[in-house]
Formats: structure tokens, sequence, C-alpha cells
């Protein structure tokens, strides 16, 4: 069988072995009913849609002819090092630093992996993300993520 999009291929096989992944992995936790789900419900579909998603993606690249087979370019390291790297950073910040510095960090630290980058945009997209998560994870889910630094009491 011949590969007729190389893109389309890669990316259906990534997201039948990331969504496979997920999917069990949450075989791990309790799934609960559909009235009061469990920790698993939501990860498990989710990686069973991305999954299915995969192999629609991975069948359109064996049957549908592309002209030139759509070859993949080369790999962009600097946006994935920089994107990969302000998640460890958050996921390090957030318990120390609070959602009020660590939200804007990630957006900031995020926007320098593109071409463009300017100031104000990345400015006023962390405003508006860091208060609508507030919104939603603090207010509307009533979760307990620390607001600000642990040293200020937060």
């Amino acid at each position: 069988m011949k590969i007729k999009s190389q893109k389309d291929f890669w990316s259906g096989l990534m997201f039948i072995i990331v969504g496979g992944a997920f999917a069990i992995g949450a075989l791990n936790y309790h799934f609960g009913t559909s009235a009061r789900p469990g920790p698993a419900y939501f990860p498990f579909g989710l990686g069973i849609l991305m999954a299915i998603l995969g192999a629609i993606v991975l069948f359109k690249a064996l049957t549908i002819e592309v002209e030139g087979g759509d070859p993949i370019g080369h790999l962009a390291w600097k946006p994935l090092i920089v994107i990969v790297g302000a998640i460890a950073v958050f996921g390090y910040t957030l318990p120390h630093l609070g959602m009020f510095i660590g939200l804007p960090l990630l957006v900031l630290m995020v926007s320098a992996a593109g071409d463009e980058f300017h100031w104000l945009e990345v400015g006023i997209n962390a405003v508006i993300l860091t208060v609508f998560s507030w919104a939603v994870f603090i207010k509307g889910l009533g979760l307990t993520i620390p607001l600000q630094p642990s040293f200020m009491g937060g």
C-alpha cells in the first residue's frame, strides 16, 4: 500500500498513538456512571475520539492522492523546545508563584516561540487568559489553585 500524503499519514498515526495512550491510561481510574462520571470518563472518551480521528486521517492518507505526496518539511525545533519548556516551567511555578504570575509567564514564553512577537498583544492575551482561567477554574468549578505566590500567603 502506497502512502499518498506523508503529512496526513504521520499526523493520523500520531493521533492514534496519543489517543490510544490516553484511553489505556484512563483504564487505571474509576469510570463512574453517566450521571456521576469518574476521573476516567473524560480522558477515555477523548482518547477514543482522538484515535478515531487519527484513523480517519490515516485512511485519507492512504486512499486520496495528493499532488507531490505532500512531504513533511523540516522539524521546527525552536518552537517545540520553547513550548515544552514553557509548560514545564508553568508546572513548576503554579504551586510556588500562583496563577496570577504563572499563567502570564506561560503565555509570554509560548508567545516567544513564534516568529511574530508583539508585547501589547501578548500582554492583552495574558490578561484575558488569566481572568478567564480564574473565572472558570476558581469561581466556576471551585478548584483550589493558588492565585498568588506562596510567600505572600497564596
